[in-house]
């Protein structure tokens, strides 16, 4: 028998995932009950019209537009508005008021976190948020609890399935990234301005969230390195397969040592890259999510999932209010964030990295000796080179200056061993101001390969 009394849970938004939690607190709420030896009552569903619809009915009665007064009289604030204002000023109200806070707004996290967390730990509260990062993956908790005690290198997370989606149906289907673009579109994958996904954004906020859990270190959102899938071409993804690679977009978090410098610390970029089709993480297809995590005792761990979706994300959102549900129960403070180790956060330049470049050169005799002297020179090792006769004639804004618009030319793929970013960088540009080389076509990291 329940003794505990009814927990007081306020809901903040209605809609694909709110809708969901909403549904599955009211149809489950016996059963999770049960789980948590409190009653669960939904009090109100904060809402900016009332009369809009939505994919799952929710009650009228449930439905409020002043979201205030509803977090003021709540145990539990869930929070699935999105956006910073004003899913900021309602988390600070909420936490200030002793409730414990859920939420899977990773805009917000990425760039308020810090304000967030410290509140909580001073107020005694807990802020929960597993469906933040990879929908119905469970990688939030993992990080936070069951790896706290082992020390993580590194991370490759597919974390954006949108974006996944387009590569994949490039690779297998041969579409091109418009194709696919609108492919994704009217599936519903795609929001109707797709910048956030396409540009990196959407998977830069997860990798600062994910780098700051995995090295208890804050990383703030404008220190990760973001670069989006724009610019990927079929003939870069077609090239990638021959060459026994997918291109995925990927968040990369690690812990590195400066190689100039010596000092250690952490890095978070997110860039398309070339992963071998022996990595688990060229199996992840469609709008999936992946991550993969390399630690010092647990080894090699992978996470797979729907990362979007609202049951699959309603799925977290659950798991956190149970959770917090039984902190309320049991007793005592919210646990704090572990975000005190205070690695200083490394430039992209300090990453050891192999690259796959895509020459368009001229193709005469001393062509291939002079680029391996740029590559010499600029101390960057290469592992394999590919060539096959092309027939570009030099326009276009990449061509050397002294090209020769009436030159034969060929293409050449270059392998490189692992090198500093910088290094790579460097050599990259002395390519593509040099004579013999028409254009730079592509220029691709390599992930995932030791």
């Amino acid at each position: 028998m329940i003794e505990y009394r009814n927990l007081r849970i306020a809901l903040l938004g209605a809609g694909a995932v709110g809708s969901q939690v909403a549904s599955l607190l009211l149809e489950h709420g016996d059963e999770l009950a049960g789980r948590v030896g409190a009653g669960l009552e939904l009090v109100g569903v904060a809402v900016r019209d009332l009369e809009a619809p939505r994919s799952t009915a929710i009650p009228q009665q449930l439905l409020t537009t002043d979201a205030h007064s509803l977090i003021l009289g709540a145990d539990i604030v869930i929070e699935l508005i999105g956006g910073i204002e004003p899913a900021r000023e309602y988390l600070l109200l909420a936490l200030n008021s002793g409730a414990d806070v859920i939420t899977a707004n990773k805009a917000l996290l990425a760039t308020h976190g810090p304000e967030l967390f410290e509140l909580a730990e001073q107020v005694g509260a807990q802020l929960y948020y597993e469906a933040a990062v990879g929908g119905a993956i469970p990688i939030i908790r993992p990080l936070r609890d069951s790896l706290a005690g082992d020390r993580v290198h590194r991370i490759l997370g597919i974390v954006n399935g949108t974006t996944n989606y387009i590569l994949d149906r490039m690779d297998l289907e041969g579409d091109s990234l418009e194709e696919a673009l609108a492919a994704a579109t009217e599936l519903g994958y795609a929001e109707a301005d797709p910048t956030s996904d396409i540009e990196g954004y959407d998977a830069a906020q997860k990798a600062a969230i994910l780098a700051s859990l995995a090295f208890h270190t804050t990383v703030p959102l404008e220190l990760v390195h973001r670069e989006g899938i724009a610019s990927i071409t079929h003939e870069q993804v077609v090239s990638a397969r021959k060459a026994g690679f997918v291109v995925k977009l990927l968040a990369v978090c690690e812990r590195l040592t400066d190689p100039a410098t010596g000092v250690e610390g952490v890095c978070a970029r997110v860039h398309p890259a070339l992963v071998p089709l022996t990595h688990p993480l060229a199996a992840v297809h469609g709008a999936n999510n992946a991550v993969f995590l390399e630690a010092e005792a647990a080894g090699s761990l992978m996470f797979y999932g729907a990362g979007a979706g609202g049951i699959q994300t309603a799925s977290a959102v659950l798991g956190d209010v149970v959770s917090a549900a039984r902190r309320h129960v049991i007793g005592g403070p919210g646990v704090a964030e572990s975000t005190h180790a205070d690695l200083p956060i490394l430039p992209i330049s300090s990453v050891v990295t192999r690259y796959q470049i895509t020459l368009t050169v001229s193709d005469r005799p001393g062509v291939l000796a002079q680029i391996a002297t740029l590559f010499s020179t600029h101390g960057v090792s290469v592992e394999a080179v590919t060539q096959s006769v092309g027939h570009d004639t030099g326009h276009g804004p990449s061509a050397g200056a002294g090209h020769h618009l009436s030159e034969p030319t060929a293409t050449l793929v270059i392998g490189t061993h692992q090198a500093t970013e910088g290094a790579l960088a460097d050599t990259v540009a002395a390519l593509g101001a040099s004579d013999v080389v028409t254009a730079v076509t592509s220029v691709l990291r390599v992930e995932g390969t030791e």
